[in-house]
Parts: C-alpha cells; structure tokens; sequence
C-alpha cells in the first residue's frame, strides 16, 4: 500500500547526509547548461537562472560551480536538486574571485624562489638565474646573485599557479549527495546587467501625427555570457535594501539583434510591475550591447504646442518688467491608448523626435525624457524653445495689502513672428489665495494654484493679455 502523503509515486530519496571520508571533487562549466533565462530589470541588475546537468557521488561533493557572473552576489545563490530534491543538500557555499592577475601571481610567491631570465648581449644568449622574489609594492624587488635589485628587465618564470588563484569568479560547494548524477538550478542576483528603452517618433509634415519605434537596449557587463537564453525585462521601480554600485567601464560594442521571424516582446502585467518577454531565445554576451524592437506604432496623433510659464514669487513684490524676448516652449502631446494606435505601457526612457526637411533628409528636433507610462495615460515630450515666437511679461501694478497679501496687475505680449498663425497656452503659478479681478482674456482654473490662457497669434502679429489679481500667500 502506497503512503497516502505521497499517493502512489515512488517514495523520496532518502536525505543524504555527510561522510566523515574526503570529499570528491567535481566541477561544471557553462557547457553544461540545459536552460538559463535571464531577467533584467531596468536599475542595473538582473536575475539569472539556469539548469546543469552535473556529476555528483554518493556522500561529500566539492561542486565547483563555473561561468558565473563576475557581479554576482554570493548572499542570493540558491541551488536546488531538479530531478530528486531531496538527495542533494548544502553543507557550505563559497565564492572565490582572487583571480590569476600577474600582479597577484606575484603577490603569491613573495618570499619565495623562482628563476629569472635576462638576454645577455655579450653573449647573445638568455641567461638564467636563481632569485627569490622580496617585495611587489610599487614594482618587483629581487635578490639575484645575493644581491638586491629591480625586477627590470628580467623575465620571471613560476614553478606553479597557487591553488588559491582561479582565472574566473567561481561558486564552490560542499555538497552531501545520494546520486551519482543529477540536474541542478542555480539561481542568484547580479549586478551590471541593466536595459533602457529608447523610442524614435517620426513627425510628419503638418505636425499632427507620426511613427513611433520603441528599441530596447540590453547591456551586459556581468563579466559572463549566456548563450540561447530566455530574456525577460521587468519595467518597475523595485525596492532593493542595498543597490549594486555602478562601476565604470571601457566603451562596449554594439550588436544590433535579428529581430528573427518577427518575434518580439510580449508584455503583461507582473505584481506592480510590467514584463516583457522575447519571444525567443537570444544570446547575451559579456561587454556587449543588443537591441531589439520593443514596440512600433504608426500614424499616432499628437498635438503641438506652445507653453509660456510664469512664476509664483512674482506676485510677491514690486517688479516693473520680468522677462522681455522669453522664448516660448514647444511641447508634443500623445494619448497612449488603443484608440490612437499605441496602448501598451511604456517603460521609462529617452524619446528623440525627428521630421524630414525640405529635402525629404530627417533631422532631430528634439528629445525628451518619458517616465513608466501606463496605457491610457497622455505623454509630454517638450522638444525645445520655439525662434519665432517670444514672450513679455511686466507688472504694471503693485499693492501690498499686509505682510503677505498683495493686489498686482500684468501685461503680457505673446509675439508670433511665423508666416502662419500659432496657439500659445499660458501657465501663471500664482499660488496661495487668489481671485482674479479683472482679465482681458478667459481664464480657466488649472488648478488650486494654477490659471491658464489659451491665446491664439495671428501669424506675423501680437497679442496682448492684461489682468490684476489678489493673492494671499500666507
């Protein structure tokens, strides 16, 4: 009769336990990955997971673990036993990263004998000696022939490479095993993998709508590669206790990816988080850059426009004229929802604006960056300071009405020096309390300490807004 816990399955492995014998060595390369899946996040970091094949023994196993990540950090490894969990347990984990550097070799054997080489022009041969290495601080200290002397010019050759030196950052562990073979995940947390999100919007010629092409660029500094592995990218501000430092790099190369078939990111949503998943298996080498299309978008509306802001602490003192010759801001505006062919969330990043010339040559008039956009939700992209249309602004009243109270009056003069007309939307943060007394133009109440105007300019004219308000700012 078959245990009712387990049901009818054969019963688990019996939990190994640790012999008093000397453990076996063992060792597993990147070679024999059978699946590793990468997931980035877009604050310099990401998760790596990955399944080996490896040979174990029965009892104590010295597992050396190789092909890790450079950045990895030892604190979030776990590994686990796939096929029989329970035959495989930890008994000590270790990383070592004192890798075989020159300078380290030579650290290594201060104090000790090795035999140095030197050509000899006399004889024209390379001659040889016995020497012990005294010191590396600040350059080689020899002592050949008994006497004291510099390390250069003289090739040094080591009888050895220390057992403590490794040519690449390695997990070892001290493992209890029941099975002679068994397929094992790995998985741990590593810094100096990041991706960013990089959108090109092609504006067409009457400024009303566009293309929109969404790259992600993935780079990869961990110091390892993974080859064939399943790429996902969380967009998302995640908590973390203690953020990777960044480390600073030579420039990487580009590797622009196949998009294959077709077969891009598919998006959904993740706890608070959104996940995009390649649709297929790519490489990820180390000292590399690749990009892929995230997302593309066509004939996406927008509308232009022009913004004027003004200033909160003018209302709080006597000015005469604050700004003359003020360059008005252009902005574009898009709604990212399915209506206007877009809708997907958008993760953080730099957006670069382009429109063709007279000559059909595309040239950039502006970039911006976006924050994590969710679907529905309107974009701003401010693309630059406008030349041919300036703004004025002076006060041309001023009353105190007690130690933080005042009633003032302004003119401003939004002047459009283009061949066609243009609609300017003035912003006056006025904060405080506040009533508007008397204006020339309608206002509306942006906010609970913000009014605005939306003033058309005919083209190559003026347009003059005056107003007195009182404001209470305390």
């Amino acid at each position: 009769m078959c245990a009712a816990l387990w049901g009818c399955s054969k019963p688990p492995a019996a939990a190994p336990t640790a012999s008093d014998g000397p453990a076996v060595a063992r060792s597993s390369a990147a070679s024999e990955r059978e699946k590793v899946s990468i997931t980035v996040y877009n604050q310099n970091f990401g998760l790596v997971r990955e399944i080996r094949k490896v040979p174990l023994g029965d009892g104590r196993v010295e597992l050396e673990f190789r092909d890790v990540s450079a950045h990895i950090q030892p604190e979030t490894v776990h590994l686990r036993g796939v096929d029989a969990p329970a035959a495989l347990s930890v008994l000590e984990q270790n990383y070592r990263y004192d890798l075989l550097t020159p300078e380290k070799l030579l650290e290594k054997h201060v104090g000790k004998r090795v035999k140095v080489y030197r050509y000899n022009e006399t004889l024209g041969t390379e001659e040889q000696k016995e020497a012990e290495i005294l010191s590396v601080q600040g350059g080689t200290v020899l002592r050949v022939d008994g006497e004291v002397t510099l390390g250069v010019g003289w090739r040094i050759a080591f009888p050895s490479v220390p057992d403590d030196l490794i040519s690449k950052p390695t997990l070892v562990w001290q493992l209890a095993s029941s099975r002679p073979e068994q397929r094992v995940e790995v998985t741990y947390l590593t810094g100096n993998l990041s991706w960013e999100a990089d959108y090109v919007f092609v504006l067409d010629a009457k400024d009303r709508q566009g293309d929109l092409t969404g790259w992600v660029t993935l780079t990869n500094e961990s110091g390892a590669s993974f080859e064939n592995a399943e790429l996902k990218l969380v967009a998302g501000d995640v908590q973390r206790v203690r953020p990777p430092a960044p480390e600073v790099y030579d420039m990487l190369e580009m590797a622009v990816a196949d998009d294959g078939a077709g077969r891009g990111f598919r998006e959904e949503s993740f706890f608070e988080y959104h996940l995009y998943t390649l649709e297929r298996p790519t490489d990820l080498r180390d000292k590399e850059k690749k990009q892929v299309t995230l997302l593309e978008g066509h004939g996406v509306g927008v509308q232009k426009k022009h913004i004027f802001f003004g200033g909160d602490w003018y209302y709080r003192g006597r000015h005469g004229q604050i700004t003359s010759n003020q360059k008005v801001g252009v902005y574009l505006d898009m709604q990212n929802t399915e209506k206007n062919r877009l809708g997907m969330p958008l993760p953080k990043g730099t957006v670069r604006v382009y429109k063709e010339d007279s000559s059909g040559a595309r040239q950039l008039i502006g970039e911006d960056v976006i924050d994590h956009t969710p679907r529905d939700e309107e974009i701003r992209i401010k693309l630059g300071e406008a030349f041919d249309v300036v703004g004025e602004r002076k006060q041309t009243h001023w009353k105190a009405l007690g130690s933080c109270q005042s009633e003032s009056a302004w003119e401003i003069q939004l002047r459009n020096h283009k061949d066609e007309p243009v609609r300017v939307d003035v912003f006056e943060p006025v904060g405080g309390d506040w009533e508007i007394l008397e204006s020339s133009h309608a206002y509306e109440r942006e906010d609970a300490r913000t009014f605005t105007f939306d003033v058309p300019v005919a083209a190559r004219s003026r347009e003059t807004i005056t107003y007195r308000v009182r404001v209470r700012w305390c």
